[in-house]
């Protein structure tokens, strides 16, 4: 079960302790603040096994506001703008749960890769350690940018899921992973800052939904 689902089950639980203590105060049914709770711990539990969480994330979505749909953007865009100078194929973006949704993803948003040009033929080592490596650049990306423009991130725990399968799948050692999670981090962070004026406009760009080609148009107008 994700983190937010386990956080709504811990709050629904306190919330029916509380309702019980001052149901007596207040003249409320026990039976009300009890069922009411029942009720969203079932929801939740059907949505987490049956609809991978995208109920509890919509309804997160939802309620975001400004500033937490603008870390969607830059963090997306971040993403984005890697992949793009790093040569990984792009195929679409969405940006809030509902877009992922209707595009049978999961999130709150994300930037669709085509990774089948780069696993489509056989890869000599060297190869597949180059591929990694661009991949996990993009990963970490989202996290970059976000420590850029708000000094902290928020997001990226998915990203960072991914990194840790791809690094397993590879064959290296848990204890390389924080290493390679602060070099690919690294690398990005420098991609972005070389690269500041077109990460701007395409935020700009993707904040207006603009196609992919015309997000490319824009990084390299800004290059």
């Amino acid at each position: 079960m994700q983190q937010t689902g386990l956080n709504i089950i811990a709050i629904a639980i306190f919330t029916m302790t509380i309702s019980s203590l001052l149901s007596p105060i207040f003249n409320i049914s026990p039976f009300i603040p009890a069922g009411a709770t029942f009720g969203i711990l079932g929801l939740v539990t059907i949505d987490t096994i049956s609809l991978n969480n995208r109920g509890v994330t919509l309804l997160l979505d939802l309620f975001a506001n400004a500033e937490q749909r603008q870390r969607v953007i830059h963090h997306e865009a971040g993403h984005f703008l890697t992949a793009y100078f790093l040569g990984i194929p792009i195929t679409g973006y969405t940006l809030t749960a509902w877009e992922a949704i209707k595009q049978g993803h999961y999130g709150r948003g994300g930037v669709i890769f085509d990774t089948q040009e780069l696993t489509e033929k056989p890869f000599k080592l060297q190869d597949m350690r180059l591929t990694l490596d661009r991949l996990s650049t993009v990963w970490m990306a989202g996290i970059a940018a976000e420590k850029l423009v708000y000094d902290k991130a928020e997001g990226g725990q998915e990203d960072l899921q991914q990194l840790r399968i791809a690094l397993d799948l590879a064959g290296l050692p848990p204890e390389s992973y924080g290493q390679k999670k602060r070099w690919a981090q690294l690398q990005a962070t420098n991609l972005l800052n070389r690269h500041e004026e077109s990460y701007q406009a395409l935020v700009v760009a993707m904040e207006n939904r603009k196609s992919v080609a015309e997000c490319c148009n824009v990084i390299r107008e800004n290059c």
